[in-house]
């Protein structure tokens, strides 16, 4: 007979570690060197053996973090709301309200607009627009991303132009146009679930694929109607509801 691939027993060791309880629920566990010295042999066999834990529901890999044990409850849900009267971030302001550190990673870069993008924004194909990737955390942890993009016709020779830097940075588009003169009142927000792409889960630390809201949204001036900032945002299905509307105030 034989012998068991040394992958399968250092799995099948980890798995009676997990399952008896002595690595508790969001415990890191031994990196891929680790694993490989402890018991010799390639990082691939700690890989492999990863790989069959993470698939068989008892671990998730974080990119970049290593492997932990995963919890026995879902995480905790966030609620996506809009909300009017305050010049925060929504995502920070939201986050803050539900107990959770709410942070995000940005980059801008200038770019033309593609046909897609020209249309949301009414302008020509090839018209100069700045555009921001967003990836927002909730307690350190990946839970949504966001592209948008705006016309730097209106807002390259201003403070404005980059929405993360300056005066204005981290605050709402609502808030950021505002300086301009410009009031947006709420977004045109289209709303579908879909699982999400390898790229994205790997971005929100989704392992193995999950679902995703993904949102297409554009703010518009309330008085020409004209669209000053589109984006798609795409937020884990398991980590978010989103509520629309708010009950009267009595």
């Amino acid at each position: 007979m034989s012998e068991t691939p040394l992958y399968l027993r250092v799995a099948e060791e980890l798995r009676g570690r997990i399952e008896s309880g002595e690595l508790q629920p969001g415990t890191r566990l031994p990196s891929v060197a680790e694993i490989s010295a402890q018991y010799g042999g390639s990082n691939s066999i700690a890989s492999s053996a990863y790989r069959l834990l993470v698939d068989e529901g008892l671990v998730i890999s974080r990119h970049g973090a290593g492997h932990y044990v995963r919890g026995r409850d879902a995480a905790e849900v966030l609620v996506r709301q809009h909300r009017e009267g305050s010049d925060d971030s929504p995502f920070a302001r939201g986050a803050a309200e539900q107990g959770v550190s709410g942070t995000w990673r940005h980059e801008s870069t200038t770019e033309q607009a593609s046909d897609v993008v020209a249309e949301r924004l009414g302008l020509q194909p090839g018209a100069p627009v700045m555009h921001t990737s967003y990836v927002y955390l909730a307690d350190e942890v990946p839970v949504q991303l966001a592209e948008s993009w705006e016309p730097l016709e209106l807002t390259g020779q201003s403070l404005v132009a980059l929405p993360e830097v300056g005066p204005h940075a981290g605050v709402g588009v609502a808030a950021r146009m505002r300086v301009l003169g410009i009031e947006v009142g709420e977004p045109v927000e289209r709303v579908r679930a879909r699982m999400a792409t390898r790229a994205e889960a790997q971005a929100l630390g989704m392992n193995p694929l999950g679902p995703v809201l993904d949102v297409e949204r554009t703010y518009y001036d309330q008085g020409s109607g004209r669209p000053v900032e589109t984006a798609d945002v795409v937020m884990r299905g398991d980590r978010w509801v989103a509520m629309y509307g708010q009950p009267p105030a009595v």
